[in-house]
């Protein structure tokens, strides 16, 4: 007999008439079962929070973060790797995202290597991993065989083995040492995980970077120092951010920033404290973020 279908392959008997809905009543549908996601990621905040400590663990020590994933899953944690340079100003390097098949696969969905475990181990093996690196396998079904073949690597070179998944029960929780299991049951449209398990991956995605973010300092209250003003928007961002975090004129602020070179950490250090441009850079240097080295100058953060 044929092993039984994981959750997210089996039909859902709350959208079997879909088909003969109006519009608006496929919405409702289809959003009512993203809630059901969103509320299977927030069951799985523990299990998370546990990943987040562990991971950062391995941060201080010079460590790195490796997204592997195929399909829908792989493109999710393409755009979270993507995105935290821009967002908190970290290394490119800090988080990298390996899709299987490559970027030519990544923008071309004929190209289809999730059944490669050869391939997930070679770019795992790639990657340079090691003790203090972390490895997030990402795949809704649990049983990709190329995120299967990249833990196997990464445990093998020392690194710390994470498996996001919307299965329980999941054949790949065997290669992982910490389990984030959102259990999203069955899609809208049979065998779709680019509908629920999506928005439940890519919410937890979300809550892991940033929340390791905030715990490497690179937040102040709630609001994105790291950001990098690339652009004429990003700048004016970061004006109106210190604003807010000082209380101090928009030309006062724009003047710090710009005699900080751009950096808003050491701006804001600079306009809560009142101290010269080297030594904010020095105390933001010994202390991880705004906060610390406010505190480690004698000043107070509100």
């Amino acid at each position: 007999m044929p092993e039984p279908a994981p959750p997210t392959e089996r039909r859902n008997p709350r959208t079997t008439g879909i088909d003969t809905l109006e519009p608006e009543a496929v919405l409702r549908l289809l959003l009512d079962e993203d809630t059901r996601a969103v509320e299977a990621a927030r069951a799985a905040t523990g299990p998370l929070a546990r990943a987040v400590e562990e991971t950062h663990l391995r941060l201080t020590r010079g460590g790195d973060v490796h997204y592997f994933g195929a399909g829908a899953s792989g493109r999710l944690a393409v755009l979270d790797a993507t995105e935290i340079t821009p967002t908190f100003g970290v290394a490119r390097d800090l988080f990298t995202a390996h899709f299987a098949g490559g970027p030519g696969a990544l923008t071309d969905p004929s190209v289809d290597r999730e059944d490669a475990a050869e391939l997930g181990a070679a770019d795992a093996a790639g990657a340079g991993l090691g003790q203090n690196s972390v490895a997030v396998g990402i795949t809704a079904s649990g049983t990709t065989p190329y995120v299967a073949g990249a833990l196997r690597a990464a445990r093998a070179a020392g690194a710390l083995t994470v498996l996001i998944t919307c299965a329980p029960g999941a054949p790949l929780r065997e290669s992982a040492d910490l389990l984030v299991l959102a259990d999203t049951g069955a899609e809208a449209l049979t065998g779709s995980t680019r509908l629920k398990a999506g928005t439940a991956t890519k919410v937890l995605l979300n809550a892991f970077s940033t929340a390791l973010m905030i715990r490497a300092g690179r937040t102040y209250s709630n609001l994105m120092v790291g950001l990098v003003a690339t652009n004429a928007k990003l700048e004016t961002r970061a004006v109106n951010l210190l604003v807010e975090a000082t209380g101090e004129d928009a030309e006062v602020c724009q003047a710090a920033l710009a005699e900080a070179g751009g950096r808003i950490p050491e701006a804001l250090v600079r306009l809560l404290t009142g101290c010269p441009p080297d030594q904010a850079r020095a105390a933001l240097a010994a202390h991880p973020g705004v906060r610390v080295a406010v505190a480690a100058l004698g000043g107070h953060a509100g």
